[in-house]
């Protein structure tokens, strides 16, 4: 099975018109990380260079998703959905083929 970072990236390169900023507790510090296109980038710390270094490791407490229109403009964020719990985003990534 797919961790979960890679399974929200295959969403993304599913459907390449939205952006998902997630909202997570790592290690009981928080971080927000953009996902776009099937790619992970943290927006508060620095991203591994590598690629096998997980954005999002399994470990993560994930405190919601925002689903936003793409290009994501962080000045003025169209949304399509906000405050998205894991069961709900589930529903979402069963719905295009992400298992």
């Amino acid at each position: 099975m797919n961790s979960i970072g890679k399974r929200l990236e295959q969403y993304t390169a599913k459907r390449p018109q939205e952006v998902l900023i997630v909202t997570v507790e790592i290690a009981d510090e928080q971080d927000k990380i953009a996902i776009f296109k099937g790619f992970s980038s943290s927006l508060m710390r620095p991203t591994a260079f590598d690629a096998d270094v997980p954005v999002l490791p399994d470990g993560a407490n994930i405190l919601n998703i925002d689903r936003v229109a793409s290009p994501y403009n962080p000045e003025a964020p169209r949304y399509i959905q906000q405050g998205i719990s894991w069961e709900a985003m589930e529903a979402l990534l069963l719905e295009v083929g992400v298992n």
